[in-house]
């Protein structure tokens, strides 16, 4: 099945389909870490190290699959350091930034601020390659910002006691500014490599920044015993990063980036339910108010490009 584009042409329905499961999934990660902080006492770099361990096997074997196919193409050293490069902003820092900001303030807050990526997407694209910012897209930039204040100083009386509430907040700020910078290299790098060449690539990327990282300053005391942590920590990998990471990457090689943007957008809504249904966080109305505009600036962001594929 085909959904009809302004232009006579056709965008696959599946497409769509792939980005909506990838984004549910997504979504499930903040839930997962907020559960394995609660239950298990562990670490944020402990954590995030073992959800990499658990997800290495399926990035190798995507590596393999992909370096094996007939019409495999032979990268170039700038190809090579871009696909590093974008692995370390994308699963390595942006990863790191998140789940420490995810100690500090709740899981429906951490999705909104980490949901200001397309419009920093938007940003980097015309400071960086001169691509002009539409009058749609400055409303989309202004509803975007105006949304997540209002959830951010809704949540804000609720919290005012958590000394660390600000540091969150600015961690998950920084995770999508480095995620964005992901997605504006991916969107480059996926037309000529491959959506799964180019995952698997940067994954790995990402897991040896990780592992290097908690060589040098991780706390091995700090992996608890016990099969509920590593339950979380399969969930985490196998649910929340190596799944929804092909979906979205092989969505955006069918739908394009903009439209992905537009789908994802079911994130914040699919998060905010799940940190009320499983672990209690309270829905108030200046997160649905935030929530909405939030949703509006993202979809009025991809509005101008939503009949690009590529």
């Amino acid at each position: 099945m085909m959904l009809p584009k302004n232009n006579n042409t056709t965008i696959p329905i599946a497409g769509f389909i792939i980005a909506f499961a990838g984004s549910i999934l997504f979504s499930t990660k903040a839930i997962i870490v907020k559960l394995a902080f609660a239950h298990t006492h562990t670490d944020a770099l402990t954590l995030l190290s073992l959800r990499m361990l658990f997800s290495l096997p399926f990035f190798i074997g995507a590596a393999i699959l992909a370096s094996n196919r007939k019409d495999n193409l032979t990268l170039t050293a700038k190809q090579w350091a871009s696909i590093i490069s974008l692995g370390l902003f994308g699963y390595y820092l942006s990863s790191l930034f998140d789940f420490i900001g995810l100690q500090y303030i709740s899981a429906g807050l951490e999705r909104l601020i980490l949901f200001l990526y397309p419009s920093f997407v938007v940003l980097i694209n015309a400071l960086l390659f001169r691509q002009k910012i539409s009058r749609i897209q400055k409303i989309a930039l202004a509803l975007t910002y105006l949304g997540i204040g209002i959830a951010y100083f809704g949540e804000l009386t609720f919290d005012f006691n958590n000394p660390n509430f600000v540091l969150g907040s600015v961690l998950i700020f920084i995770c999508a500014i480095t995620f964005a910078i992901y997605l504006v290299g991916s969107g480059k790098m996926i037309p000529l490599v491959g959506a799964t060449k180019f995952t698997a690539y940067a994954m790995l990327a990402s897991t040896a920044g990780v592992f290097l990282h908690f060589i040098l300053v991780g706390n091995y005391s700090k992996i608890p015993s016990g099969n509920a942590f590593w339950g979380y920590c399969f969930l985490l990998a196998i649910l929340a990063t190596v799944i929804p990471g092909f979906l979205i990457s092989n969505a955006m090689k069918k739908i394009g980036s903009n439209n992905v943007a537009i789908v994802s957008s079911i994130g914040p809504v699919s998060t905010i339910i799940q940190a009320h249904l499983v672990l209690g966080e309270r829905v108030f109305i200046e997160q649905v108010i935030g929530t909405v505009l939030v949703i509006a600036g993202v979809l009025l962001t991809g509005w101008k490009g939503r009949g690009n594929a590529g």
